[in-house]
Protein backbone atom coordinates (compact mmCIF):
# COMPACT_ATOMS: atom_id res chain seq x y z
CA UNK A 1 0.00 0.00 0.00
CA UNK A 2 2.81 2.21 0.77
CA UNK A 3 4.59 1.44 -2.55
CA UNK A 4 1.14 2.25 -4.40
CA UNK A 5 1.08 5.69 -2.63
CA UNK A 6 4.49 6.52 -3.43
CA UNK A 7 4.14 5.52 -6.93
CA UNK A 8 1.02 8.00 -7.43
CA UNK A 9 3.09 10.67 -5.48
CA UNK A 10 5.51 9.99 -8.28
CA UNK A 11 3.34 9.97 -11.39
CA UNK A 12 1.12 12.96 -10.25
CA UNK A 13 4.72 15.31 -9.59
CA UNK A 14 6.20 14.13 -12.85
CA UNK A 15 2.73 15.29 -14.66
CA UNK A 16 3.53 18.83 -12.71
CA UNK A 17 6.81 18.90 -14.60
CA UNK A 18 5.73 17.87 -17.65
CA UNK A 19 3.33 21.17 -17.18
CA UNK A 20 5.51 23.96 -16.59
CA UNK A 21 8.47 21.69 -19.44
CA UNK A 22 5.55 22.21 -22.07
CA UNK A 23 4.99 26.23 -21.42
CA UNK A 24 7.26 28.90 -23.47
CA UNK A 25 7.44 31.79 -20.59
CA UNK A 26 7.61 34.91 -22.14
CA UNK A 27 8.31 39.00 -20.89
CA UNK A 28 9.50 42.16 -22.09
CA UNK A 29 11.72 43.86 -19.82
CA UNK A 30 13.86 47.57 -20.17
CA UNK A 31 17.77 47.72 -19.83
CA UNK A 32 19.07 51.28 -19.32
CA UNK A 33 22.45 52.45 -19.73
CA UNK A 34 23.84 53.60 -16.66
CA UNK A 35 25.11 56.69 -14.70
CA UNK A 36 28.38 57.18 -13.53
CA UNK A 37 28.15 55.90 -10.20
CA UNK A 38 27.25 52.23 -11.23
CA UNK A 39 24.62 50.23 -13.61
CA UNK A 40 21.21 49.72 -13.18
CA UNK A 41 18.64 47.67 -14.21
CA UNK A 42 15.22 49.38 -14.67
CA UNK A 43 12.36 47.12 -13.37
CA UNK A 44 8.70 49.03 -13.84
CA UNK A 45 5.81 47.70 -11.94
CA UNK A 46 3.28 45.68 -13.59
CA UNK A 47 0.67 47.45 -15.96
CA UNK A 48 3.60 50.33 -16.02
CA UNK A 49 6.10 49.02 -17.91
CA UNK A 50 4.31 50.26 -21.28
CA UNK A 51 3.70 53.74 -20.09
CA UNK A 52 5.12 57.01 -21.50
CA UNK A 53 5.93 58.18 -18.74
CA UNK A 54 8.70 55.28 -17.74
CA UNK A 55 10.32 55.21 -21.41
CA UNK A 56 10.51 59.23 -21.68
CA UNK A 57 11.23 59.55 -17.62
CA UNK A 58 14.46 56.68 -18.01
CA UNK A 59 15.81 58.30 -21.04
CA UNK A 60 15.98 61.44 -19.47
CA UNK A 61 17.67 60.38 -16.58
CA UNK A 62 20.11 57.60 -17.52
CA UNK A 63 20.87 58.07 -21.55
CA UNK A 64 19.20 55.59 -22.52
CA UNK A 65 17.61 52.18 -22.57
CA UNK A 66 16.25 49.48 -24.87
CA UNK A 67 13.10 47.56 -24.38
CA UNK A 68 13.62 43.78 -24.55
CA UNK A 69 10.93 40.84 -25.47
CA UNK A 70 12.24 37.38 -25.18
CA UNK A 71 10.97 33.42 -24.42
CA UNK A 72 12.07 30.91 -22.51
CA UNK A 73 10.91 27.41 -22.25
CA UNK A 74 12.74 23.81 -21.04
CA UNK A 75 15.63 23.06 -23.42
CA UNK A 76 15.00 26.10 -25.39
CA UNK A 77 14.74 30.18 -25.47
CA UNK A 78 13.73 32.52 -28.30
CA UNK A 79 16.37 35.12 -29.63
CA UNK A 80 15.97 38.56 -27.83
CA UNK A 81 13.67 40.87 -29.80
CA UNK A 82 14.11 44.97 -29.19
CA UNK A 83 11.15 46.96 -28.95
CA UNK A 84 11.84 50.00 -30.43
CA UNK A 85 8.94 52.67 -28.99
CA UNK A 86 5.35 52.01 -27.12
CA UNK A 87 4.76 48.71 -27.59
CA UNK A 88 1.16 48.63 -27.83
CA UNK A 89 -1.66 45.30 -28.77
CA UNK A 90 -1.21 46.19 -32.35
CA UNK A 91 2.51 46.39 -32.16
CA UNK A 92 2.41 42.65 -30.10
CA UNK A 93 0.52 41.16 -32.61
CA UNK A 94 2.02 42.06 -35.43
CA UNK A 95 6.04 42.05 -34.73
CA UNK A 96 6.40 39.55 -31.46
CA UNK A 97 2.52 37.06 -31.73
CA UNK A 98 2.58 36.47 -35.35
CA UNK A 99 6.76 35.75 -36.54
CA UNK A 100 7.92 34.79 -33.16
CA UNK A 101 5.43 33.19 -30.84
CA UNK A 102 3.13 31.40 -33.26
CA UNK A 103 5.70 29.66 -34.98
CA UNK A 104 8.10 28.55 -32.05
CA UNK A 105 5.00 27.32 -30.04
CA UNK A 106 3.98 25.20 -33.37
CA UNK A 107 7.46 23.80 -33.73
CA UNK A 108 7.96 23.03 -30.23
CA UNK A 109 4.31 22.47 -29.14
CA UNK A 110 4.46 24.54 -25.84
CA UNK A 111 1.74 26.36 -24.09
CA UNK A 112 1.84 30.34 -23.72
CA UNK A 113 2.46 32.30 -20.91
CA UNK A 114 2.28 35.88 -20.71
CA UNK A 115 1.25 38.11 -17.99
CA UNK A 116 -1.70 40.29 -18.05
CA UNK A 117 -0.18 44.01 -19.16
CA UNK A 118 -2.96 45.33 -21.28
CA UNK A 119 -1.17 44.88 -24.65
CA UNK A 120 -0.87 40.83 -23.87
CA UNK A 121 -5.12 40.73 -22.97
CA UNK A 122 -6.37 42.74 -25.35
CA UNK A 123 -8.74 41.45 -27.48
CA UNK A 124 -7.13 41.46 -30.67
CA UNK A 125 -4.64 39.18 -29.39
CA UNK A 126 -6.42 36.93 -27.70
CA UNK A 127 -8.67 36.61 -30.68
CA UNK A 128 -5.62 36.09 -32.50
CA UNK A 129 -4.05 33.44 -30.77
CA UNK A 130 -7.73 31.46 -30.18
CA UNK A 131 -7.42 31.81 -34.09
CA UNK A 132 -3.68 30.19 -34.41
CA UNK A 133 -4.60 27.78 -31.78
CA UNK A 134 -2.30 28.58 -28.93
CA UNK A 135 -3.00 27.67 -25.68
CA UNK A 136 -2.54 30.13 -23.13
CA UNK A 137 -1.39 29.33 -19.73
CA UNK A 138 -3.66 31.34 -16.85
CA UNK A 139 -1.85 33.19 -14.79
CA UNK A 140 -1.99 35.16 -11.78
CA UNK A 141 -2.69 38.80 -12.26
CA UNK A 142 -0.86 39.96 -8.93
CA UNK A 143 2.55 37.72 -9.37
CA UNK A 144 4.40 38.19 -12.03
CA UNK A 145 7.60 37.27 -10.17
CA UNK A 146 6.70 33.73 -10.15
CA UNK A 147 7.67 33.37 -14.15
CA UNK A 148 11.00 31.23 -14.65
CA UNK A 149 11.87 34.58 -16.97
CA UNK A 150 11.98 37.22 -14.52
CA UNK A 151 14.97 35.10 -12.40
CA UNK A 152 16.39 34.93 -16.40
CA UNK A 153 15.88 38.88 -16.69
CA UNK A 154 18.10 38.71 -13.44
CA UNK A 155 20.61 36.48 -15.04
CA UNK A 156 20.70 38.28 -17.64
CA UNK A 157 21.35 41.50 -15.72
CA UNK A 158 24.42 40.28 -13.50
CA UNK A 159 25.79 39.27 -16.92
CA UNK A 160 25.76 42.77 -18.89
CA UNK A 161 27.03 44.80 -15.10
CA UNK A 162 30.22 42.29 -15.08
CA UNK A 163 31.09 43.14 -18.98
CA UNK A 164 34.71 44.73 -18.75
CA UNK A 165 33.71 47.84 -20.12
CA UNK A 166 30.19 48.10 -19.75
CA UNK A 167 27.79 49.29 -22.43
CA UNK A 168 28.26 52.84 -23.13
CA UNK A 169 25.94 53.60 -25.64
CA UNK A 170 23.01 52.19 -26.90
CA UNK A 171 24.32 49.86 -29.85
CA UNK A 172 27.05 48.08 -27.21
CA UNK A 173 24.04 48.04 -24.42
CA UNK A 174 21.78 45.91 -27.60
CA UNK A 175 25.13 44.12 -28.28
CA UNK A 176 25.60 43.13 -25.13
CA UNK A 177 22.25 41.94 -24.05
CA UNK A 178 22.20 39.54 -27.80
CA UNK A 179 25.14 38.04 -26.46
CA UNK A 180 25.03 37.56 -22.83
CA UNK A 181 21.55 36.46 -23.65
CA UNK A 182 22.80 33.41 -25.20
CA UNK A 183 25.55 33.04 -22.87
CA UNK A 184 23.28 31.98 -20.07
CA UNK A 185 23.32 28.45 -19.82
CA UNK A 186 20.19 26.40 -20.39
CA UNK A 187 20.88 24.25 -17.36
CA UNK A 188 19.62 27.75 -15.55
CA UNK A 189 16.97 27.94 -17.08
CA UNK A 190 15.85 24.31 -17.22
CA UNK A 191 16.45 24.12 -13.07
CA UNK A 192 13.97 27.85 -13.12
CA UNK A 193 11.26 25.85 -14.58
CA UNK A 194 12.04 22.65 -12.73
CA UNK A 195 11.48 24.57 -9.44
CA UNK A 196 8.08 26.19 -10.72
CA UNK A 197 5.74 23.59 -8.82
CA UNK A 198 7.37 24.37 -5.58
CA UNK A 199 7.58 28.23 -5.73
CA UNK A 200 3.82 27.32 -6.65
CA UNK A 201 3.65 25.32 -3.50
CA UNK A 202 5.19 27.91 -1.45
CA UNK A 203 2.75 30.54 -3.02
CA UNK A 204 -0.06 28.32 -2.28
CA UNK A 205 0.86 28.21 1.72
CA UNK A 206 1.71 31.66 1.77
CA UNK A 207 -2.18 32.70 1.19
Amino acid sequence: RHRNRLERANAHIRRRLALWRGVLFTDESRFSLYRADGRQHVWCRVGERFADVNLVDRVAHSGGGVMVWAGVCYGQRTPVHFIDGILNAQRYCDKILRPIVVPFIHDHHLMLQHDNARPHVARICTQFLEAENIPVLAWLAYSPDMSPIEHVWDALDRRIRQRVPVPANIQQLRTAIEEEWTNIPQATINNLINSMQRRCDALHEAN
